[in-house]
């Protein structure tokens, strides 16, 4: 059982913002907010709207948020290079990033790539890289955005996708799964963690409770978002319809059926919120061999286990 919330005289304000647009993919966070679990913890939190055009790690460099969800590769990639930021818990267990491309293309293997166009998110792009440089693949690269229309259209041989999110947009396009070539990075020895939560080394020294608070009510707004699906689909549509986003109900329950299975994937039976230290040297010795750190931050240096605080 988690601990039950301190008690608190006033509310502590914090502001979180998730890496990308409103969508399933933060259910927790929104649930959370909305059964007023971070409330009943002591904090007034708002949840910003994340997005392309908001870069999470850009935000809580200069400072402007005190919490972020970002990928591990990105965060390890970003201590590295100097930023002082801590993941203080770890929510998706398994990677759902993969390539896409279209049989048609010519596109069988992983080698068939070889000199393709691919279009990849620039604030995503630490995974592809890693695999393009394991298999000694050239490909030319194009700046993908928050939709998959340029690899709809034929603009690109292969494009980025999340198999919760649009791998299914492609499908609901009307092309069919057979004719689909899919290389999820998870099956080519590239299986990262993903979303994480992270706040500045900063925040954590001079606020640890209100850090401590944050994970441990996001912790129960998954479980609870998890366990009441219809519910945080309400939830999350709220957020999705404020933001004006073209999706629907049943995609984003798609989204959160495939968020269960990346948060707690079968077979692999460990707490919420957890980083074990040999997933976190796995993703960062795969960054160094790749060329794409140059040095590896010690894991306690960069984790901070607050997922099971009291």
């Amino acid at each position: 059982m988690l601990a039950g919330p301190a008690p608190c005289q006033e509310l502590r304000k914090a502001t979180f913002l998730p890496q990308w647009s409103p969508q399933a993919q933060f259910a927790g966070y929104y649930v959370a907010h909305a059964k007023g679990f971070y409330a009943r913890r002591g904090i007034d939190l708002e949840i910003l709207r994340g997005g392309p055009d908001r870069p999470a790690a850009q935000a809580l460099a200069q400072e402007e948020v005190e919490f972020v969800t970002l990928f591990l590769s990105t965060g390890i990639d970003l201590r590295s290079n100097g930023l002082e930021i801590l993941n203080i818990g770890q929510i998706v267990q398994r990677s759902a990033l993969a390539l896409v491309a279209k049989r048609s293309s010519g596109i069988r293997a992983v080698k068939d790539l070889d000199g393709k166009a691919v279009s990849i998110w620039p604030d995503f792009a630490l995974q592809p890289r890693a695999f393009f440089r394991k298999y000694n693949l050239h490909v030319r690269v194009a700046p993908q955005g928050g939709s998959i229309s340029l690899f709809l259209r034929g603009g690109v041989d292969a494009a980025s996708v999340m198999l919760y999110n649009e791998y299914h947009t492609i499908l609901n396009s009307g092309l069919d799964p057979a004719e689909l070539r899919v290389f999820d990075f998870s099956h080519y020895g590239i299986n990262f963690p993903e979303d994480g939560i992270y706040c500045l080394e900063q925040t954590l020294k001079e606020s640890p409770e209100l850090c401590r608070d944050f994970v441990l009510a996001s912790i129960e707004g998954w479980a609870y978002a998890l366990e009441h699906t219809e519910e945080a689909l309400d939830i999350v549509m709220k957020h999705v319809r404020a933001a004006n986003l073209p999706t629907n109900r049943v995609h984003q329950k798609w989204m959160l059926e495939h968020m269960r299975d990346i948060i707690m994937p079968p077979g692999k039976n460990i707490p919420m919120g957890t980083l074990l230290p040999d997933e976190y040297r796995f993703v960062a010795k795969q960054l160094m061999e790749n060329g794409i750190i140059t040095s590896m931050p010690e894991y306690g240096d960069f984790h901070a286990d607050l997922a099971h605080a009291r």
